[in-house]
């Protein structure tokens, strides 16, 4: 028996356990499940005979590495800061290693020891990061193949409320996590190349310069732009293309509505607020705004944003709750995220049964003998509004695919690898349709950069 060591039993781990659970009598597998909880560990086992499930502080060295050395291979879904330490482990121990997260620099320091030892230490092979990279590399390797040249690649993700559960004015709810979705595009300018020329987003005008797109059988969607799209250049071998550009994919109407909380300061998280378990959620927004003996929290904080009140950018306010004089925020030192985050958590997350989806596009623009061409990919998955989440299915199967592939010794290109390789990425990408995680591809006239809002 092979053994495989996944460390963390997350949301995404559901969907990878039950991939690799019904391998393991054919591959000949034994699953070890490890989680500082171990009810967590045990409930993704469900009594299977090949796997078990233990207790495991990874930020103990000693038990840490004594399990690693029962590996053949091990899949950290971990939170992406607490890879590293398992890596380092992996390479001392001479054990692969596959992670869902961005390559850190820390990562990549062990790129050299482990193409000494043979190692493959896969990231970034879940769903952005992951089946993005897998199904862009397909596109940009077939125009390459016919000998054509990329001079435009968009690339666009999001992770929403399926159709069918779709039933707030924000046209929203949580799918991931919710932090990291107040906290977007913070920490800097978005940085994208149109038509030649860098340009860059500041944080407080982001959410005002959006994209409109188009997918066949759901309508319309916004995007606006990720931190930075100017590294994919390399990644793609991308160098020489006059536009390069990557987004974040959201219903029409939710960038304008978010831009209010950042205009009002409340996405913040540099600061730590005084009294903030104590305070209302009425409170809380009232402490942004300027004082006034006479008029409401309400009606000053439609004089600040400049909402008149039937507008819709008031309802869906009013939709949140977030003048609620009785409900606490409840977080001791909360930042101004912070607490944002729990107001909207009592609003947008997802109840037993309801479904999410992962949308993904890709705008390829090419010149092949002298003419210009254009391909759209696009992809949707649905979650079966229980453990399956798309979120899950398209973060956990392509993790055990690939893990699978190196322990079989199908993936023999060794060091700190991405899926961006014909070798990794073209069997994955063909399994996934298995499991209805495919891309349609569709030549359209080519149109350019879609300059009208960007």
């Amino acid at each position: 028996m092979r053994h495989i060591l996944i460390i963390g039993a997350g949301k995404s781990t559901g969907v990878l356990v039950d991939y690799l659970l019904n391998k393991s009598t054919e591959e000949e597998l034994r699953l070890t499940i490890a989680d500082k909880d171990i009810s967590h560990a045990t409930r993704l086992c469900n009594n299977h005979p090949n796997a078990t499930a233990i207790e495991l502080d990874v930020f103990d060295q000693k038990e840490r590495t004594d399990r690693l050395k029962q590996a053949d291979i091990v899949i950290s879904m971990l939170p992406a800061r607490f890879h590293i330490e398992v890596a380092r482990d992996c390479v001392e121990l001479g054990i692969h290693m596959v992670t869902a997260s961005y390559v850190s620099p820390e990562m990549q320091e062990l790129d050299s020891e482990a193409k000494k030892k043979n190692l493959v230490l896969m990231n970034e092979i879940g769903v952005d990061p992951g089946v993005d990279h897998m199904s862009a590399m397909r596109v940009i390797d077939k125009i390459r193949d016919k000998g054509g040249k990329v001079i435009l690649f968009e690339s666009f993700t999001g992770g929403l409320v399926a159709p069918e559960n779709d039933d707030n004015l924000w046209n929203y709810k949580f799918t991931w996590n919710p932090r990291n979705v107040v906290t977007a595009g913070q920490g800097g300018a978005a940085k994208f190349i149109q038509e030649g020329k860098f340009k860059y987003i500041p944080y407080h005008r982001l959410f005002r310069r959006t994209e409109f797109l188009d997918v066949e059988g759901y309508g319309r969607f916004e995007a606006l732009a990720n931190r930075n799209s100017l590294k994919y250049m390399e990644v793609y071998g991308l160098e020489n293309v006059l536009t390069l550009y990557r987004g974040t994919m959201r219903r029409v109407g939710f960038s304008r509505a978010w831009n209010m909380f950042v205009q009002l300061g409340i996405t913040d998280d540099t600061y730590q607020m005084e009294d903030s378990k104590d305070m209302s959620y009425r409170d809380f927004i009232n402490s942004f705004l300027p004082y006034s003996p006479t008029d409401s929290v309400e009606l000053k904080m439609r004089l600040e944003l400049k909402i008149d009140q039937d507008d819709i950018m008031w309802s869906k306010l009013l939709e949140l709750d977030i003048f609620n004089d009785e409900k606490k925020i409840g977080l001791e030192n909360a930042t101004p995220a912070q607490a944002l985050q729990k107001i909207l958590e009592d609003k947008w997350t997802l109840q037993p049964g309801e479904k999410d989806m992962i949308v993904m596009y890709h705008k390829f623009g090419y010149e092949l003998d002298g003419e210009k061409n254009q391909i759209d990919s696009t992809m949707v998955c649905l979650g079966d509004g229980n453990e399956q989440t798309a979120m899950a299915k398209t973060v956990g199967l392509p993790v055990g695919m690939a893990a699978l592939r190196i322990l079989n010794g199908q993936i023999k290109t060794y060091g700190v690898q991405i899926p961006i390789l014909k070798e990794i990425y073209e069997p994955i990408l063909k399994e996934l349709e298995a499991y209805d995680i495919r891309f349609r591809e569709i030549e359209t006239p080519y149109l350019g950069y879609n300059a009208l809002h960007l």
